[in-house]
């Protein structure tokens, strides 16, 4: 077998399947354990009182074993019901401050936005199997969150 990896036909796999959303959004970076001068010097324009909106992009990725029977880590339909519940239901379209209890004291940057849809998605998909949230803010501002 020269020039294969040589692996064993049932020898387990690993691979990685991520489903891609859009959800439009808006908020204002706003921190309550700062005064309205910090805020404005910390947030610059993010912070202005009326807002502002992203289309963010939304990258979930699970990790897992390939199924020898099914030849899939998960079923990307399960994956997308998961997102749709966990994502697009309570963030699409909302405003992040007023519409979504958790950043009633959380600040909404799209790091938090991460950990938000971390800390839902775990609770939706079976145990151990998702590996990173990635959203793209903007063309240029992108967050990756892996638990940690």
């Amino acid at each position: 077998m020269a020039g294969s990896s040589a692996r064993s036909i049932t020898a387990e796999r690993i691979g990685y399947i991520s489903r891609i959303e859009s959800f439009s959004a808006c908020h204002r970076l706003h921190s309550i354990h700062l005064s309205d001068e910090e805020n404005k010097k910390v947030y610059g324009k993010c912070n202005n009182p009326n807002g502002h909106g992203h289309n963010y992009k939304v990258e979930v990725t699970v990790r897992g074993k390939i199924d020898a029977k099914t030849g899939m880590v998960m079923n990307l339909t399960d994956l997308k019901k998961c997102i749709e519940e966990v994502i697009m239901i309570p963030l699409d379209h909302k405003n992040l401050d007023k519409d979504v209890p958790y950043f009633t004291t959380v600040v909404s940057t799209t790091e938090n936005v991460a950990v938000y849809i971390w800390d839902n998605m775990v609770k939706v998909l079976p145990p151990g199997l998702l590996y990173e949230i990635k959203i793209h803010e903007t063309d240029k501002n992108v967050v990756v969150y892996r638990g940690e």
